[in-house]
């Protein structure tokens, strides 16, 4: 009784085209068996759990069949060498339990038997006389039963590899990388490639046991590979018993496959990367074939691209020189980057030309290639030259001949030591050239009043002219871009302030013996109204011991703003005394708002600038110590270069300057700017806000007499209070619009 290892090969289409290459697999493997044998009858039956085959054949079979299994769809495949089918039909359907139907091919000197299954299945073979016994059992039936054993469910150990080795050897090295795709790769060097290996899963981790081997001391050791970003945390690997544990901790979501190729082991974890608008999970970045277990010991190279170019339905070629055995070991791998696997192995490179493929060492591919460049150059430079003419709608010709020669425009000849280019229009004469689409033998002139190059050059690179002219003599779309800049403004002061003054004045008064209050408008008309020395401002003011009218602060609204006020003048009977009083005020309240729109249209990736505002002249020294008027300018201006992106945004370089006159110094204005300078992507037709500039300003001051400003209620007749608050803020909103065909019509 033999019980193959099991390997899921291929699924979907691939599953199906076993059959057709039955007389490929295992060729040269299988012993010879006398030709005269028959299968006679095939029936099946219901064990308890398992389902059994039963192939009854014309004489005993030496050996059980191999065979192999199929994950998806669920297939068991059994090759019987040397034996013919005696049966009537080719299929046989049976409805028992997992088992659907048998299959039953005869092709080349041997015939293979293929079991449909609902689903994935072990087996195992026996024979009795002139019967073969398959015994099938379900998956998750054996899953059960050892969770029923245990009491507790495990993961299924898969036997990746069967050992074949007498005696114990040493594992070589253990080794970690991360691929250019964000894969973690385990590698291991067997001595040998009879190494057993078996994998099965422990809770999150991997576990690798490989049979009958050991681990020198430096190997014993645990590898943390967290900074590589892969699936893979950490590898521990320690000796237990006869065999060699590997323990590979993952995280996160990921995929995982292991192949052998001769003496290397492999475990590769991918991360994968869910696409929501896909039915079925891709397999990540890199590789998207269908997946494949294999398991092959010394096979032929060429035999074993046969059988990928059999599954692929891809038409390979394999050069003479491919050769050599390989042992191969595959579990869930996607059949390119099992390929790869095997190309990497044996030093071999691929090129691919639609649907053949051309497989050959990389020496002698690269070989063919350079040799094949060769010969294209060496044409080349016999080809003849034909001449075309290019009408340009929209570059201009000087532009486009800049790019053909890689120069800064006219002709270059490749047949000449030093090209000298014709000049045109426009162009600069010390542009040095940089790179040429024109073969050496080429050449264009341009002709800038009918806008139309001449090329001379082999067919070849007129096609390629041909194209680039195509793909750059476009229209270029134009945005309309609009700010609005909006400045708002509110201010608020007040200012209290006092006068008082007291004179005696010895002439006589004005008559009466009764004291007197007189009411004027300000200091100097009580005076004049009481006869105080018939009063001029010298002589009141000179009587004033406390002077603080009320004023406005520097900068606020009230800045040379006159206040009210009012004088109170208390006198005795002779009016030969006078207390003087003035009481002076001032308050104000304004708010402003400036909105600035400036507007510009230009050219995808072109800058456009707009201004708007004066120029103040002012007299500078000059160095021949005369005098000349310089202007500084206070204006509103918007520098911005717009590029339309593929998705219809907008992206914007902006500089915005909104100045304004400001005061002088001797003689020269100020400038008070407001500047934006940023990057913006915004949507076609919407409005961003780029930014703003807030600013407040709030001042109190109190000037007053010592000691009697600080009296409560009496000491404000010996201060002023003046108080200033200003607030400003300064907004820009910026919107781009593509402008089509129809707006520049309106």
């Amino acid at each position: 009784m033999k019980t193959p290892f099991k390997r899921p090969l291929f699924n979907g289409f691939l599953g199906t085209a076993l059959l057709t290459v039955a007389v490929v697999l295992g060729l040269g493997a299988v012993p010879a068996y006398a030709a005269s044998n028959a299968i006679q009858n095939v029936t099946a039956s219901r064990q308890g759990t398992e389902t059994v085959v039963q192939v009854n054949l014309a004489q005993p079979l030496s050996a059980a069949p191999n065979g192999f299994v199929i994950d998806q769809p669920a297939r068991i495949v059994l090759d019987f060498p040397g034996v013919d089918s005696a049966l009537d039909r080719q299929t046989v359907n049976f409805e028992q339990g997992n088992l659907r139907s048998v299959n039953v091919v005869q092709a080349q000197g041997r015939t293979r038997m293929v079991l449909n299954l609902r689903q994935s299945a072990t087996y195992k073979t026996q024979l009795d006389g002139n019967r073969l016994l398959v015994l099938l059992n379900t998956t998750h039936e054996q899953a059960a039963a050892t969770s029923a054993a245990t009491g507790a469910p495990q993961a299924q150990t898969v036997h990746f590899a069967d050992n074949l080795n007498t005696h114990q050897v040493a594992l070589q090295a253990i080794n970690f990388k991360r691929s250019t795709d964000g894969a973690g790769r385990v590698i291991v060097n067997l001595p040998n490639n009879q190494v057993g290996v078996d994998i099965h899963q422990q809770g999150q981790n991997i576990v690798v046991d490989f049979l009958k081997t050991s681990l020198p001391a430096d190997l014993r050791r645990r590898l943390d590979v967290t900074d590589f970003a892969t699936p893979v945390t950490s590898i521990t690997t320690f000796q237990m018993g006869d065999n060699v544990r590997m323990v590979i901790q993952p995280n996160g979501d990921y995929e995982q496959s292991a192949y052998q190729a001769d003496d290397q082991f492999v475990v590769e974890l991918r991360r994968t990367q869910p696409n929501p608008n896909a039915l079925v999970q891709g397999n990540g970045p890199g590789f998207h074939g269908q997946k494949l277990s294999l398991n092959f010991q010394n096979i032929d190279v060429r035999s074993l691209l046969q059988v990928f170019a059999d599954f692929t339905h891809l038409n390979v070629v394999v050069s003479d020189s491919v050769t050599g055995n390989l042992t191969l070991r595959l579990k869930d791998v996607p059949w390119d980057q099992a390929l790869q696997v095997i190309l990497r192995a044996k030093g071999l490179g691929e090129r691919k030309e639609g649907n053949v493929l051309w497989i050959a060492p990389r020496d002698e591919i690269l070989a063919r290639e350079k040799a094949d460049l060769e010969a294209k150059k060496s044409l080349s430079a016999l080809e003849p030259v034909k001449s075309e003419t290019f009408q340009l709608n929209y570059q201009k010709a000087a532009t486009v001949v800049a790019m053909l020669t890689g120069a800064a425009g006219g002709v270059q000849s490749g047949t000449t030591a030093t090209p000298s280019p014709v000049l045109l229009p426009g162009l600069s004469s010390s542009a040095a050239p940089t790179s040429r689409i024109l073969s050496p033998r080429g050449t264009v002139l341009a002709d800038p009043r009918t806008n139309q190059i001449f090329v001379t050059d082999i067919p070849s690179k007129l096609e390629e002219v041909a194209q680039l002219i195509a793909k750059i003599d476009k229209p270029v779309r134009q945005v309309m871009i609009e700010a609005r800049i909006v400045e708002a403004s509110d201010q608020f002061g007040r200012s209290l302030g006092v006068k008082l003054g007291f004179l005696n004045n010895n002439l006589p008064g004005t008559g009466g013996n009764t004291p007197g209050v007189s009411v004027s408008g300000d200091y100097l008309g009580v005076s004049q109204q009481t006869g105080q020395n018939n009063a001029t401002g010298a002589t009141v003011t000179d009587s004033q011991f406390v002077n603080l009218p009320a004023f406005g602060l520097a900068g606020s609204l009230l800045a040379g703003a006159t206040p009210s006020s009012l004088g109170i003048s208390l006198f005795n009977a002779a009016a030969n005394r006078f207390i003087n009083l003035e009481l002076s005020a001032m308050e104000a309240d304004g708010k402003g708002k400036i909105i600035s729109s400036p507007r510009v249209i230009t050219a995808d990736l072109s800058k456009a600038t707009i201004e708007q505002g004066t120029e103040i002249p002012y007299q500078q020294a000059t160095s021949s110590g005369a005098t000349a008027v310089t202007f500084k300018k206070a204006v509103l201006s918007l520098d911005v270069t717009p590029q339309i992106t593929p998705d219809g945004n907008v992206i914007m370089n902006v500089e915005i300057h909104k100045d304004s006159p400001g005061a002088s110094t001797a003689g020269v204005p100020s400038i008070n700017t407001n500047t934006v300078a940023t990057q913006v992507q915004v949507e076609n037709g919407g409005t961003v806000v780029l930014g703003g500039i807030y600013t407040s300003q709030e001042q109190n001051q109190t000037d007053k007499v010592p000691l009697l400003g600080d009296i409560p209620v009496l000491g404000n007749l010996f201060k002023n209070n003046s108080k200033m608050y200003n607030k400003n803020e300064l907004m820009v909103f910026l919107t781009p619009k593509i402008v089509t065909s129809a707006d520049l019509t309106h």
